[in-house]
């Protein structure tokens, strides 16, 4: 018996053995199947809570666009609490997460032991009471009265949408701004001109914006190291906030979206992005090699809010001197379960208030006659990296012109952009004196140089 049973046990062995092998060599590693169930209810939670609560489409357009991402969110049980306005998400059985929505704040993983986000609302909740309604005849960017569409400009977007969705594009917004006037504009698939939606790294652009803000009003200094207590005593402490916009900082962070890499262990199962990504030890000298990360957006947005004096602190501010500023109408800046906001990822706002950050650019940090950033900022932020790898990225901002070959060659070369997974788009064309804006919902690629072209020549 005892000889059978260690036969056995061999043989289960050597079976794992080879299945896990056999898993690698597929790319598949351990990490991947031990972390997938808690991924997977965390991405699904919480994008399903944002898409139902923060950007209003139905259930089934939610699921529908969720399992985009992965044949294993199909599987995923959901349960939504409409009265307490959270979704809940288990893998068959397993790993059942959850996430709340608050009205300003949005949503976010729920982790036993963290209410800060409570307090945000709070804080939106009384600003909100004293604010006062701007008049109804003042134009966009300060209202989202638009009385400035050109026909022939409006056909062209209208068209462009209907040409897009008819090759399985998924677009749901296409503006065109011009000499600080909407155009035109087109909506599709639940989405219309109030609808928020999803940006996502679009959002690490606003987050070097806030800095931006900051360093005008002389509360951060730009070129100094990043003074996070964590890396006080070691080589990080050379790291300054210049290498953390330009994504060159050398930390060791993975980009990539499987279950096990950091990108989504800090999103879908972390409380604290930014403690997430504060743990990374350096993998090159900071400076010299850029690194797309995620996680260096989040450590800017913890660089906002130490800056200010916390997460309640930091949250008033945006609300007054950011979001106010811009003209904000229906955007929602998420915060993680501990208050910090997700400077890489959950930004979501409407087609027009999208429009609004590239204008506050266009327009060298000027916006409802209000400066937000000093004049000389976009150029700095808009100068090519010193990595020896990708120079063509700036201050969260991707550049057009810096690599051998221009990205979008049909634009003029100054043209710069926010850009964001699924082919989120704010274009901002100095030139031209052009903003265009694009969201959607594409797996693949958009052609963005021969839409954007075509809108150009028909300015």
């Amino acid at each position: 018996m005892r000889e059978k049973l260690t036969i056995f046990i061999f043989s289960l062995v050597g079976f794992g053995v080879a299945l896990l092998t056999g898993l690698r060599l597929i790319g598949i590693s351990p990490g991947y199947i031990v972390s997938a169930p808690a991924v997977a209810t965390g991405i699904g939670a919480k994008l399903l809570c944002s898409s139902r609560y923060v950007s209003g489409f139905s259930e089934r357009q939610s699921f529908d666009d969720l399992v985009q991402y992965s044949g294993i969110l199909d599987q995923l049980t959901v349960l939504y609490e409409d009265d307490k306005k959270t979704v809940r998400a288990s893998l068959f059985g397993l790993a059942e997460k959850s996430s709340t929505y608050l009205p300003g704040i949005g949503c976010s993983v729920d982790y036993e032991g963290f209410d800060t986000r409570y307090s945000l609302a709070q804080v939106i909740e009384e600003l909100r009471v004293e604010e006062s309604e701007p008049a109804e005849n003042l134009a966009w960017p300060l209202t989202d009265h638009v009385a400035t569409v050109e026909p022939e400009v409006q056909s062209l977007i209208e068209t462009l949408v209907l040409e897009d969705n008819a090759a399985g594009l998924n677009t749901r917004a296409l503006l065109v701004v011009k000499g600080g006037r909407i155009l035109g504009e087109a909506y599709a698939q639940g989405a219309d001109a109030q609808t928020p939606l999803l940006g996502w790294s679009m959002a690490k652009s606003l987050t070097a914006v806030m800095l931006a803000s900051l360093e005008y009003r002389g509360l951060i200094d730009l070129s100094a190291p990043a003074s996070f207590n964590e890396w006080a005593n070691d080589e990080r402490a050379q790291i300054r906030i210049t290498d953390l916009l330009t994504m060159t900082d050398g930390l060791a962070f993975s980009e990539e979206y499987n279950p096990g890499d950091d990108a989504t262990a800090m999103l879908f199962d972390s409380p604290s992005a930014a403690g997430y990504v504060l743990a990374k030890p350096l993998a090159h000298e900071p400076g010299l090699h850029f690194n797309y990360s995620s996680g260096t957006a989040n450590l800017l947005a913890r660089l906002y809010q130490q800056a200010l004096g916390g997460p309640v602190a930091a949250r008033s501010d945006y609300e007054q001197n950011i979001a106010a500023v811009l003209g904000f109408q229906n955007a929602v800046f998420e915060t993680d379960a501990a208050g910090g906001f997700v400077g890489s990822s959950y930004l979501y706002a409407s087609a027009r208030d999208w429009a609004r950050l590239g204008q506050v650019m266009l327009n060298a940090g000027e916006i409802n006659g209000q400066r937000l950033f000093s004049a000389d900022w976009v150029d700095r932020a808009t100068q090519r990296n010193g990595s020896l790898n990708h120079p063509a990225y700036g201050y969260q901002w991707w550049l057009n012109a810096g690599n051998p070959s221009l990205r979008w060659p049909s634009l003029p070369k100054d043209s710069f952009a926010a850009m964001g997974n699924r082919q989120q788009l704010v274009m901002v064309i100095p030139s031209a004196d052009v903003v265009i804006v694009r969201l959607g919902w594409t797996a693949g690629r958009y052609p963005d140089n021969e839409n954007f072209k075509r809108i150009l020549d028909a300015l």
